[in-house]
């Protein structure tokens, strides 16, 4: 199970993991910590150094009631740091996490890797077609709704069922592009009450009936914190143990805030697999 990054296979039958670089000022963990040059590229040094196959830059909250950001804003943001790292880490591969099409042609064109999009094209009916001209992998995420309404929006006949149509209809459309090279997120915290969510993570093998590799993102969510009645800041351990859950249900990508420990979930279930 491959993907193509600029040219080079990246092999996602054995799990990677994609760290997080917001550059938010409000984010729901790490919003407003990456400020300045030397900041963003130390972490950015740290995550590739910890194992990050992947670096995903996102200049929009998506956090359940995020303000609207405006899209010159969001160029703002991401833009220069796009630049940045790309000077340093010419070779790296950038996830950018972004719904507008605009955007996500800009940073394709300066030399990003691929498009991690939250709404699977549902906010920008263009995005489609962007990723078919530069022809880079799709991060197809699960969303109802707008991040400013999504969580009004957590009602389904069937959740599993209902993603697995959603998905499918995506992966049809995207093909219909030629756009092969396909990763799908179910969306855990997206529109999905508490429960709904560990309900998706209990089934989540269910989605390898698609024949993409799946992305979880879990990272110090909120459905981590609010079962164990801590917070965001302390729920690293819970962020490993799901995450060896997700690995044992099929996950190929682990996007993550933490590469350290999310690499050691991967390194610990692939010599748990090896001696079987």
């Amino acid at each position: 199970m491959t993907i193509n990054c600029k040219g080079k296979l990246v092999d996602l039958s054995i799990p990677k993991v994609m760290g997080i670089l917001n550059l938010t000022p409000d984010s729901f963990y790490d919003g407003g910590k990456y400020k300045d040059e030397g900041a963003i590229l130390n972490q950015a040094e740290n995550m590739l150094a910890e194992g990050a196959t992947f670096i995903d830059l996102g200049a929009y909250s998506s956090r359940p009631g995020a303000n609207h950001v405006p899209e010159d804003e969001e160029k703002k943001r991401i833009l220069p740091v796009l630049e940045l790292l790309l000077k340093h880490f010419p070779e790296t591969f950038f996830s950018i996490d972004t719904f507008r099409s605009s955007v996500a042609s800009q940073c394709l064109e300066m030399g990003a890797a691929l498009i991690n999009d939250i709404s699977a094209g549902n906010l920008d009916p263009e995005m489609f077609n962007v990723v078919a001209r530069f022809q880079v992998p799709y991060i197809l995420m699960h969303l109802k709704g707008t991040p400013q309404s999504m969580q009004k929006k957590a009602v389904y006949d069937n959740l599993t069922k209902d993603l697995l149509l959603y998905f499918s209809e995506k992966i049809e459309k995207a093909h219909a592009l030629k756009i092969n090279d396909i990763i799908i997120d179910p969306g855990f915290g997206f529109a999905k009450t508490l429960e709904q969510n560990y309900h998706m993570l209990y089934h989540l093998d269910i989605f390898q009936t698609l024949n993409k590799p799946i992305l979880i993102g879990l990272s110090r969510k909120s459905m981590i914190y609010k079962a164990l009645k801590s917070s965001a800041k302390e729920a690293l351990n819970g962020s490993s143990v799901l995450h060896g859950i997700a690995l044992l249900k099929g996950a190929n990508l682990l996007r993550v805030h933490d590469v350290k420990e999310a690499q050691e979930c991967i390194t610990l279930l692939e010599t748990l697999k090896a001696n079987a």
